[in-house]
């Protein structure tokens, strides 16, 4: 008896030590672990526009992609659902309560306020900082890096309390992910696990504007080429009686998760379809019917429904930036 069952053990690839096992399932197991470690976890939201941008998502980025039948289906399952909702929740988004700061906040805001992020990025439309409700939030964000919010979740006591909360959805410190860059021939190559690597804009630069760097030659000007991360503040835009989260949507995850169901977060206050077109991001530009009209626009608390969402895991990525740029020289004729 003893005999036999070592024998299953070793073809089955059971839990026996690696120099047992056959080759092949100690390949297995080492390919499955590796994939494992390479992998991140992520929730997608399924059911609403569109089915070839949900099958390309998980075509592109699943580590053990359904089948496009499966998932045809997952996602006609969902928009069914979202149909009903249209009945049952019309009118949901519409009208959230946005509540002024009470005395208890005023020494945060005060410090909050001296942030030059604030004083440049949000000053394009009537702005103000009040509490919202999370699951009032109407959505763009399709899908949710997962493996994030855990390690957001990490840096956050499991019952924050109001000074906590404030600062994790308005960091003042803003960390930075890590980020390594290369020169290959005219291009600059930027790398980052982050997805908020971003490419800030042009800007000129006078010479005393550039320290501790040796200059190639007598300057007269410099144009610099920004790149680095948004601010990472909880941000939504209020138009036609809605708020939607322009930036934060982890952050804003990471706490509903956890119960916090108000937080603070940077409101601008949007009243012209010119000024949207100036605040909102493009996603929102593009469909805005389905955000600013729709009677049951996707929301934050859509992300919690098990009938809304589909979580998988996905290969591990990289953002890269790159950047490239031309310089002509010429002669003109003087007038």
């Amino acid at each position: 008896m003893i005999g036999r069952q070592q024998k299953h053990d070793v073809q089955s690839g059971s839990s026996l030590p690696a120099e047992l096992k056959p080759a092949r399932a100690v390949e297995t197991e080492r390919n499955a672990q590796t994939a494992q470690s390479d992998a991140d976890e992520s929730l997608y939201l399924i059911g609403r526009p569109t089915l070839r941008q949900f099958r390309r998502f998980v075509r592109y980025h699943g580590v053990n992609p359904d089948s496009e039948g499966a998932l045809t289906e997952e996602w006609n399952t969902a928009s069914d659902y979202i149909r009903s909702l249209e009945k049952e929740e019309a009118g949901l988004a519409d009208d959230p309560v946005i509540t002024k700061l009470g005395p208890e906040y005023e020494p945060l805001l005060i410090e909050f306020l001296k942030d030059p992020l604030i004083q440049n990025g949000f000053n394009t439309v009537p702005t103000e900082v009040a509490l919202i409700e999370l699951d009032r939030l109407v959505v763009h964000q399709k899908h949710i890096d997962m493996t994030y919010v855990r390690q957001l979740q990490k840096r956050i006591s499991s019952a924050p309390g109001m000074e906590e909360i404030f600062r994790t959805c308005l960091p003042y410190d803003h960390p930075q992910a890590p980020v390594k860059w290369l020169k290959q021939g005219d291009k600059f190559i930027i790398m980052s696990p982050s997805n908020d690597l971003r490419f800030l804009g042009a800007m000129p630069l006078r010479p005393d504007n550039i320290v501790d760097y040796a200059p190639p030659g007598d300057l007269v000007s410099v144009v610099g080429l920004a790149l680095g991360f948004g601010s990472n503040f909880l941000n939504a835009a209020y138009f036609n009686k809605r708020l939607i989260l322009q930036n934060g949507s982890h952050r804003a995850y990471a706490l509903r998760e956890i119960g916090v169901t108000h937080v603070p977060c940077i409101i601008e206050h949007v009243s012209s379809t010119e000024e949207l077109e100036v605040v909102v991001s493009s996603e929102v530009r593009d469909n805005p019917d389905l955000y600013l009209k729709h009677p049951r626009p996707p929301m934050l608390r859509d992300y919690f429904n098990p009938r809304l969402r589909k979580v998988m895991l996905v290969h591990r990525r990289t953002r890269q930036i790159t950047v490239k740029f031309d310089v002509e020289e010429s002669f003109a004729p003087v007038m």
